[in-house]
């Protein structure tokens, strides 16, 4: 079970959400850099990272900037997104050194688009950001819903040929009331590798996502609950490694 502990930016400076509203947005103390090369010591084998600016649509490119230091600074690989609702837009974050992108209202509303970026950079180094709210699909920044349910998005960018989906079920994200393991199952079922995101609170939280592994959950995305403390990334990693070692 891959760990990805998150970076999201806003003005770049790192900020945790509550069930994706901007106006809940958390500062939190240190420099974005400092706080990825911390992860990278505790042992991350992969940052999750977020232009939270772009993806509600405010014009602040600072967060670009963060980035490229971001991955000047630490050796591990980058996953990548917010707002990146254009080819050119994904070219350019690939051209800095970005790993892998994830697309998420670009998934929705403009699925040709997506075709051509696989096509321009493979698979691999993309993922679809599935966001649902009771089931539904939101995009811009989660302001806006599709008429389209999360599990039916999850089959169509599928048959498109995308391997990785990143499911964030928003009323729990930010919450710390625990992950949505059942509906993020229910994606996986569709045949995808999947990322699971939002509401993990605890490493009780963490060990319920590894032992639903069977469904094709392989990684997961922790935020608040490391920056508030409630336990350390060294933490999070002996956690899925001991449950492992138990099965």
């Amino acid at each position: 079970m891959l760990i990805l502990p998150a970076i999201d930016l806003r003005a770049g400076r790192c900020v945790r959400l509550t069930q994706g509203r901007k106006e809940t947005a958390k500062t939190y103390d240190g420099n974005p850099v400092d706080v990825a090369q911390a992860f990278e010591a505790a042992g991350a084998r992969m940052l999750h990272v977020v232009d939270l600016d772009a993806a509600f649509s405010d014009s602040n490119y600072s967060n670009r900037g963060v980035l490229s230091h971001l991955i000047r600074a630490v050796r591990i690989p980058l996953q990548f997104g917010g707002g990146l609702r254009t080819t050119q837009d994904v070219e350019q974050v690939i051209e800095l050194g970005v790993t892998r992108v994830v697309i998420g209202t670009l998934a929705a509303e403009s699925p040709e688009t997506l075709t051509k970026i696989l096509e321009l950079i493979g698979a691999q180094a993309v993922a679809v950001g599935i966001d649902a709210q009771n089931g539904m699909v939101m995009t811009r920044g989660w302001e806006r819903q599709q008429s389209i349910s999360a599990v039916t998005l999850a089959r169509e960018v599928a048959a498109l040929g995308i391997e990785r989906v990143i499911y964030t079920d928003i009323q729990r994200d930010g919450t710390l009331m625990g992950p949505n393991i059942d509906q993020t199952c229910m994606i996986a079922r569709m045949g995808l590798k999947v990322t699971a995101s939002g509401g993990v609170s605890s490493l009780e939280d963490l060990r319920s996502i590894q032992a639903a592994s069977h469904c094709g959950i392989d990684s997961v995305i922790v935020g608040k609950a490391l920056y508030e403390g409630r336990f350390t990334f060294k933490q999070a990693i002996q956690a899925v490694v001991d449950l492992h070692g138990s099965t």
